[in-house]
């Protein structure tokens, strides 16, 4: 069916876009170079309002929605044949009321906007990597950061949320109100309405320790093992992951070493500033650096560190796995295939989600790996089409070789288009539940443009 375009703009505060406009190609699309998708219409939200008005002009025309926020979808689900797209990238406005600690954050929100927003008042809450990357995408499928084992996950944060279900409909959700809804949307990806606004609890962090620091390659089994050894019991002030990297023409980096393959360890110290060179003593004592940018610094300054290596346009295709513990033949399997990334700005992280992500129950929300303590993703980015089937080759034999070694399920946020398959283990014992909430509140799924959970 078709949008009458011009009715939904007279009823519509945003801006409205359909395929005979002139910005219509600008509108439709995403971060993943590799999507090309023509949706019915592109509604950008002024207000929830207008989230309101475009959901229901969907269901009404029998259209799918698909719902952006920064865009940063690996699959491109901000965008769909024939849907209609609600974009939410004029809603970014952040409220911080120090004396709660609360932050009221904009659906459209990136993190670089939350975290500028608090910063000012010593205050945060677990974000991602990338500063770009939309607060929403990222809360609603779990929350992953440098920060996670000291403040738990971002969805463990999040205290209320506006939703507009498939019906058109706003709810206000939290632990008294709408509670399977809250319930469900901590984890569950956007299966279950659009959040228009979010509420997170906040605390007080302020300048970091920590960065970037280059080893030789044939080091990266030994930063293995230490970063295994000590992320077990490590104070949870400390967030760092082992990673792989061909080295980017830098300043820091010597110019030899430009367009090498390194081990990396980026550091994240949240705790005494004066503590921090000892905190990172292990490191240094494993052996000499190639290169490393490591110091005090803000904490926006970390989480936007490399949002210059990953410009938008970029072709995308990640997998992800979570794992109970790193074993040697993990460790095997990453030494053999990490070595082996091919582009610069591809890359592999272990992420640790021990700590206070631990002490939640795995039922306690829709995020069912409380007992997993490393959170893997093989993401490859690369900017030349010619160069398709050798990258998105290099992401999943890698994947294929730490999947014995890893649980069933993984970090939705960092799965595939091809990865719908694993969905049940994704939410394990937690599927059944969601199962239903889906069916509450968006039965013919209307949003299934996702990591899909099927009504029951």
């Amino acid at each position: 069916m078709s949008i009458d375009v011009e009715t939904l703009r007279s009823g519509t505060r945003g801006t409205v876009t359909g395929p005979t406009d002139p910005d219509y190609d600008t509108a439709r699309a995403v971060r993943n170079g590799m999507i090309d998708r023509r949706p019915a219409v592109v509604v950008r939200a002024a207000n929830a309002g207008d989230v309101m008005t475009a959901v229901r002009t969907a269901a009404d025309n029998g259209l799918s929605v698909a719902v952006r926020g920064g865009a940063h979808s690996v699959p491109g689900f901000g965008t769909a044949d024939g849907a209609v797209v609600v974009d939410l990238s004029a809603m970014r406005d952040v409220r911080v009321d120090p004396a709660t600690r609360t932050a009221r954050v904009g659906g459209g929100a990136t993190w670089g906007d939350l975290n500028a927003a608090t910063y000012p008042f010593g205050l945060a809450t677990t974000g991602g990597i990338i500063s770009t990357t939309g607060v929403g995408g990222l809360t609603l499928g779990g929350g992953i950061g440098y920060l996670a084992r000291g403040l738990g996950l971002s969805l463990d944060n999040l205290v209320a949320a506006d939703v507009v279900t498939a019906d058109g409909t706003f709810h206000l959700a939290s632990e008294k109100d709408d509670a399977d809804l809250f319930w469900a949307i901590r984890g569950g990806g956007g299966n279950f309405g659009v959040v228009t606004s979010f509420e997170f609890r906040l605390s007080p962090v302020t300048d970091v320790y920590g960065g970037p620091m280059f080893f030789e390659l044939d080091r990266a089994g030994d930063l293995f093992r230490l970063y295994r050894e000590l992320i077990a019991d490590a104070p949870e002030q400390f967030g760092g992951f082992p990673a792989y990297q061909i080295a980017p023409p830098l300043p820091f980096i010597p110019e030899e070493r430009h367009g090498k393959t390194h081990a990396l360890f980026v550091a994240c110290w949240a705790g005494d500033l004066d503590k921090g060179e000892q905190v990172l003593k292990p490191f240094r004592d494993l052996a000499p650096t190639v290169a490393e940018l490591v110091g005090p610094m803000p904490y926006p300054a970390l989480n936007a560190a490399f949002d210059d290596l990953y410009p938008a346009g970029l072709r995308h295709y990640w997998k992800a796995s979570f794992a109970k513990d790193l074993t040697d033949e993990a460790i095997e399997a990453h030494v053999e295939h990490g070595a082996k990334v091919p582009a610069m700005t591809s890359t592999m992280h272990i992420y640790p989600i021990n700590g206070a992500c631990h002490r939640v129950d795995s039922d306690a929300t829709a995020f069912a790996y409380r007992d997993a303590s490393f959170a893997t993703v093989i993401a490859g980015m690369w900017p030349d089409a010619e160069d398709d089937e050798q990258n998105t080759a290099w992401v999943r034999d890698y994947y294929d070789a730490i999947a014995p070694h890893s649980e069933e399920g993984g970090y939705i946020n960092f799965m595939a288009d091809d990865d719908q398959g694993r969905i049940r283990q994704n939410y394990r014992g937690n599927y059944d539940r969601l199962q239903q909430v889906k069916r509450t509140y968006d039965p013919d799924n209307l949003f299934r443009h996702n990591q899909n959970i099927a009504p029951a």
